[in-house]
């Protein structure tokens, strides 16, 4: 069954914006100070609403995605600020010359918001960032685990069951198509959701690329119950137990979110 920011776009707006002020802008702050002068950069912005806060800072903040029709839809919520030079948002490739050209060595602050686990190769994503970033720029990360109950994101099944069910997305691939096929989950959404197992990432893969990529980690929080599922499911957010954290492999099952800066 899919959930409401699923099919609402304003919605989902208005959720990435609470969340991004009530808790991304706060963890990112506590290693930067933000305000007037502050390149901010979002990869896979969809409708923005991350952003919001941090213009509102004085950052002046660019959003770039590969789904046109979220680009038009920030553009639309944030009309204001685009009008004034505040904000731009761009249908656009960051691996596209074009964009590298523009924007080297730009911005203080990059955000991926629930986006690398959706960005293929990230052995190579990861340090090309730094191509984007100021001397003593930083890196946002925040994303679910992929053995976590719901890291495959099945959680948009329509079918009120698989959406609810967790952790079969761990399942070899065939067994896990089989099932959303039972299921009958729409060809689109199965893509969505094989897609999103081959670009798995787990905690011990991200630190393991960060720290080969020669970016240093300034600060991390892993939470039990993820902020956002305040906004789907009514749960309050909750710190993962730091004993949980210090476990390796065994915290991907039982943390829902994973905060990180990073910086070069």
């Amino acid at each position: 069954m899919a959930l409401k920011q699923h099919r609402d776009d304003r919605a989902r707006f208005d959720q990435q914006v609470d969340n991004s002020r009530s808790y991304v802008l706060p963890f990112i702050e506590s290693t930067r100070a933000f305000g007037s002068g502050v390149n901010v950069l979002e990869i896979g912005c969809g409708e923005g609403g991350v952003l919001l806060p941090f213009a509102e800072r004085g950052c002046y903040c660019v959003g770039v995605d590969l789904n046109p029709l979220r680009i038009d839809i920030a553009n639309n919520f944030l009309d204001a600020q685009v009008q004034k030079g505040q904000m731009q948002f761009l249908f656009q490739n960051v691996y596209d010359q074009e964009f590298l050209a523009k924007f080297s060595g730009f911005f203080d602050l990059i955000i991926l918001k629930d986006a690398i686990e959706h960005i293929p190769d990230q052995e190579k994503f990861i340090p090309y960032l730094k191509n984007f970033l100021k001397p003593q720029g930083q890196i946002f990360f925040g994303f679910p685990p992929w053995y976590m109950p719901f890291g495959g994101h099945q959680q948009v099944c329509h079918n009120k069951f698989a959406s609810v069910l967790p952790y079969y997305h761990i399942l070899p691939k065939g067994v896990y198509k089989g099932i959303l096929k039972m299921f009958g989950e729409s060809e689109p959404v199965i893509t969505e959701l094989l897609e999103i197992k081959d670009t798995q990432i787990t905690i011990e893969r991200f630190e393991k690329i960060v720290s080969a990529s020669g970016l240093k980690l300034l600060n991390r929080q892993h939470f039990l119950i993820n902020p956002i599922y305040k906004y789907k499911f009514g749960l309050k957010p909750r710190k993962q137990l730091g004993l949980i954290s210090a476990i390796p492999y065994v915290r991907n099952f039982l943390t829902t979110c994973v905060y990180y800066t990073v910086g070069v």
